[in-house]
């Protein structure tokens, strides 16, 4: 089996989530925790300005759930730039422990897997997971840099501005981390890096599949299924890859890509990025676990697993996609359980005593 499941269910404490501009004036708008007018954020460089990004994300977390820094025992995070810098030189800035993680744009449920596994099984009392991304950054990295205005054909999608972060506890909380699913590196052969939503659909399709048979359960048992960033067309993949297995996704299913955008931005399938669905998760997803208008959830978070280097060598683009399962807790419904199983065991001893009676 590929899932973990939890036995302790290590609680979600909070979340925090920062977008650039053009995010913010999506359809997510009144959920994100902050939403920068300029997001160069006084850097020199966009590299700088995306490790300032993360920083302030990783920070914002933190004092959201009432911690310091001190509180934190390790931080789990990566991003899309080599060497995944951005997270690193995060990490020296605030002295936590480091793990450093790549996953591609499938690092936010990775991390947030690992933190649970550490403190499910006592290794920590506070882990912050996180990553974010930067148009800018990424456009130079794995495209051409801005100023050469390269065209896009349709079938590419759009790297955020943004992020989120995290903080997995042993502390109580509403929401609880029931499960994670580690996925199996999938090649649909795909190798046009303006199709990523393609590239990575099969991962996705297989890691939900494998979730939903080690759990026990199926697509309508969730209030909510996200994918992290499959953009219109990956989507739509996905599901046709889901019905070929007899698996519907139904109206409970979105993906974070097609989310945080609005129909009248020019982004075309969608945004991609690893703070896409970490920005989703860490705002909208998690309001809405925390009202209690989602009971359980399923972040599936999408990567594509190519390099600079890979794709011009012509090579096709692996995918990645890890599962965490999400669930929120209703305290009286819980205290009203734990009072059944109570009576329960008082009513079978008393019962016991009286067969030993007689």
């Amino acid at each position: 089996m590929q899932t973990i499941k939890f036995k302790n269910k290590p609680y979600l404490l909070n979340g925090y989530s920062i977008v650039g501009p053009l995010e913010g004036k999506g359809p997510l708008h009144n959920y994100f925790d902050y939403i920068l007018k300029d997001d160069t954020l006084k850097e020199k460089t966009f590299e700088k300005s995306e490790r300032k990004l993360l920083q302030d994300i990783i920070v914002g977390a933190i004092d959201k759930s009432g911690l310091r820094v001190s509180d934190i025992d390790f931080f789990f995070g990566g991003d899309l730039l080599n060497q995944i810098v951005s997270s690193s030189y995060t990490a020296r800035e605030l002295g936590i422990p480091f793990v450093g993680l790549y996953s591609a744009c499938a690092t936010m449920a990775e991390s947030l897997a690992l933190a649970s596994i550490f403190v499910e099984n006592g290794l920590a009392n506070n882990v912050v997971a996180g990553t974010c991304t930067h148009f800018s950054s990424a456009e130079r990295q794995y495209r051409f840099p801005l100023e050469l205005g390269n065209q896009r054909p349709p079938t590419s999608q759009w790297t955020i501005t943004g992020g989120g972060a995290s903080i997995i506890s042993n502390s109580p909380s509403k929401i609880r981390v029931v499960a994670a699913t580690f996925g199996r590196v999938t090649d649909f052969g795909i190798a046009d890096v303006n199709n990523m939503g393609a590239a990575m659909a099969p991962a996705a399709c297989d890691t939900i599949s494998e979730h939903l048979k080690n759990m026990g359960r199926s697509p309508k048992d969730y209030d909510f299924i996200a994918t992290g960033d499959l953009g219109k067309l990956g989507s739509e993949i996905l599901i046709d890859l889901m019905e070929h297995q007899k698996l519907v996704l139904g109206k409970n299913y979105a993906d974070c890509g097609c989310m945080i955008y609005d129909k009248t931005e020019r982004v075309f399938m969608g945004g991609s990025g690893a703070g896409c669905s970490a920005s989703v998760l860490n705002s909208y997803i998690l309001q809405k676990l925390a009202k209690g208008d989602f009971k359980r959830v399923l972040l599936v978070s999408t990567g594509a697993l190519m390099s600079t280097t890979t794709s011009q060598q012509g090579d096709t683009i692996p995918g990645i996609a890890h599962a965490v399962e999400l669930e929120y807790i209703n305290e009286k419904n819980d205290n009203l359980k734990d009072k059944e199983l109570k009576q329960k065991v008082v009513t079978t001893k008393l019962n016991n005593k009286k067969k030993e009676n007689k």
